[in-house]
């Protein structure tokens, strides 16, 4: 059995966006397929980046009521955490150990990513195990903040870029949410690098301040941001999100760029979310591969292998359960 949804006050009308049985069946083939491919370690990879697909696949499961040791997979949840926790660090860097080796696939992208999930995940079962690593990583996030606000692929203060800089905001939040202490002084800071990067003449936002040109990813990274960090009225997020919508079809870094879209419009709620959903649950639905009793996807945007697409698009189908905390309001 699969835990109960959070409770929470969810964006408005953000029920009327119901689960299909057709989208069920889909999401439950996935679920299998995921399981399928967890190596003995507790990890999910395609070959490189171990901490990220693993922090995304568990994401996904998270996303669909399954807690460590609770729901239809919970034994594969445990092991997939048991893993990150693995990976971090004294200092608090969570990094896989051919990282540790000297191959280049561990960041902070890596490290923010994995911290959500485990902040999610003791948000949701207040774990002291689970805490004590949490509160490590997120130690090392307040310390890697650059003086503009931002933060960038290694762990410590340089310059910064929005696709880095999200990912942080969010295990920040995450955490908070779970009751750890993120100074308000963290956010506020965030928030005026995310919006230093928003071009107004077309209300997208630039991977980094003065850039030339606005992008859907990085538009869909920076208002997810903002709501992350209580700004949800802010007159930025009207126009961006029409940006988004302008280029939701956009081939590069689609699957990326729709993990942030998703819960960014459901924050939004109301019509736009309806239509958002609608709009996401056709084309996903349309691009879904059967075998047997699994699913899975190939990236839309052929980037990072099959088993990141499969794990974030069926986070983004599986919204309408609204399981995940973070994405409440």
């Amino acid at each position: 059995m699969a835990a109960d949804p959070i409770p929470g006050i969810k964006p408005p009308d953000v029920a009327d966006v119901l689960m299909d049985a057709q989208t069920d069946q889909a999401i439950q083939g996935a679920l299998r397929y995921l399981a399928s491919k967890q190596s003995p370690s507790g990890a999910w990879s395609e070959k490189e980046h171990p901490v990220a697909f693993t922090g995304y696949v568990v994401m996904a499961f998270l996303a669909t009521g399954n807690l460590p040791g609770e729901g239809e997979y919970g034994k594969t949840v445990a092991r997939g955490v048991s893993y990150l926790l693995d990976c971090v660090g004294p200092n608090g860097y969570i990094s896989s150990a051919s990282a540790a080796a000297g191959k280049k696939d561990s960041n902070m992208y890596d490290h923010g990513i994995a911290a959500i999930a485990l902040g999610e995940v003791y948000g949701q079962t207040k774990d002291p195990a689970v805490h004590a690593k949490l509160q490590l990583a997120i130690k090392l996030i307040l310390s890697a903040q650059a003086k503009d606000g931002g933060w960038r692929y290694q762990p410590r203060p340089s310059d910064s870029d929005i696709s880095v800089t999200v990912l942080q905001v969010v295990a920040l939040r995450a955490a908070k949410n779970a009751g750890l202490d993120v100074p308000q002084e963290t956010i506020e800071k965030a928030v005026g690098y995310v919006k230093s990067c928003n071009d107004p003449a077309t209300g997208g936002f630039t991977y980094q301040p003065h850039n030339k040109q606005p992008g859907f990813a990085r538009t869909c990274a920076a208002i997810y941001s903002l709501q992350v960090c209580g700004k949800y009225d802010d007159p930025m997020i009207g126009p961006a999100s029409k940006f988004i919508d302008a280029h939701k079809d956009d081939r590069e870094w689609f699957t990326y760029g729709h993990f942030y879209a998703a819960p960014a419009k459901y924050m939004i709620g109301g019509q736009t979310w309806k239509d958002w959903y609608t709009s996401m649950n056709r084309k996903l639905m349309g691009a879904a591969r059967r075998n047997g009793d699994q699913t899975s996807w190939a990236p839309i945007d052929g980037k990072l292998g099959d088993i990141y697409a499969t794990a974030v698009y069926t986070m983004i189908l599986a919204m309408p359960y609204h399981y995940i905390p973070l994405y409440q309001r």
